[in-house]
């Protein structure tokens, strides 16, 4: 009797040593799950913040472009010497169109380009010293200048307000042509209509009604019309699409076709773009975004529809 209740005394605690085993390699796997989870979250972090970084280098070069091309055209207005300058330029350029070309934002050495633009700012600085030591040199108001101005100030005060008159008529037929101008371009301005999310699943297969699984979205399309618009032209259209996530950030691979665009003159991120054939008696457009191996957060996403300079449409859905 001792016997067979010591034998049941050892099943019983080799089951319980079983249930332990069990319940520690549970935990573990739970503890290797949540840790993978917290890693695609911080490359998520960093994969956006070094895409923010891209392109503000991008428009930091552009501006360095700008102020080099001003500094060229006053040290020759002043005589000087811009080869230097010139030389300094086509290196600008050719950096420029690196970064432009670049395959991805995580390719992109940044800490290379932010040590490059340090080094055209100080360049920047040296020749403003530069401008300034030959204005001096020159001596922009000499006496001699002094002495003929004063001879022909009667001439020059009617020159000047025939001048004035001249510029005043140019300066307003200018505006109404600026304005009419403007006018005609926002008239041209194409408008989506009818803008519907679809989520495509790994087998094909399309599913609407605006909000989807987010274990059923392999792809997304967006399907809208192009109204009808008698004043824009026909031809080939760029569109963009923005897709923003629930926090508001661009969804953005720039290894599957992402990049950028100008939008109220700046350097604007974009998720997918597609050239479409535009008639002005109104076309249908179709683009689709392959998510690749960006997961979709839970929650509203929004779309946004850019073309020519202008956000042409907008509409939501949500991942469930």
């Amino acid at each position: 009797m001792d016997y067979n209740q010591g034998q049941k005394k050892d099943r019983k605690s080799l089951l319980l040593a079983a249930l332990a085993i069990l319940a520690l390699l549970n935990v573990v796997l739970i503890y290797f799950f949540y840790k993978e989870r917290e890693k695609n979250k911080e490359q998520e972090t960093v994969i956006a913040a070094k895409t923010e970084e891209v392109v503000a280098a991008k428009m930091k070069l552009d501006s360095i472009s700008a102020q080099l091309d001003a500094k060229i055209a006053e040290i020759q207005q002043l005589g000087g010497q811009v080869d230097s300058l010139v030389s300094l330029k086509q290196q600008l350029e050719k950096d420029k169109a690196a970064l432009r070309n670049a395959s991805s934002a995580a390719s992109v050495d940044i800490s290379k380009y932010k040590q490059k633009i340090a080094n055209y700012e100080a360049i920047l600085v040296q020749k403003d010293s530069d401008i300034a030591k030959l204005k001096e040199e020159l001596g922009i108001v000499t006496a001699q200048n002094q002495e003929l101005s004063s001879k022909v100030t009667g001439l020059e005060g009617e020159k000047a307000s025939l001048q004035r008159t001249f510029e005043d008529s140019v300066g307003q037929l200018s505006n109404k042509n600026r304005e009419l101008a403007e006018k005609v371009t926002i008239a041209s301005a194409l408008k989506a209509e009818k803008i519907a999310v679809n989520a495509v699943s790994s087998k094909g297969k399309e599913r609407d009604g605006g909000a989807y699984r987010a274990k059923r979205i392999d792809k997304l399309k967006v399907d809208f019309d192009l109204a009808a618009n008698p004043i824009s032209p026909n031809g080939e259209r760029e569109v963009y699409l923005r897709i923003l996530d629930p926090e508001g950030a661009v969804m953005a691979d720039m290894a599957t076709g992402s990049g950028t665009f100008v939008y109220s003159g700046r350097e604007t991120v974009y998720t997918a773009k597609q050239t479409l054939n535009y008639s002005n008696e109104g076309s249908q457009g179709s683009i689709i975004y392959s998510r690749g191996g960006i997961p979709l957060k839970k929650g509203e996403h929004t779309i946004e529809l850019y073309c020519q300079g202008f956000r042409i449409g907008s509409t939501t859905f949500k991942v469930r």
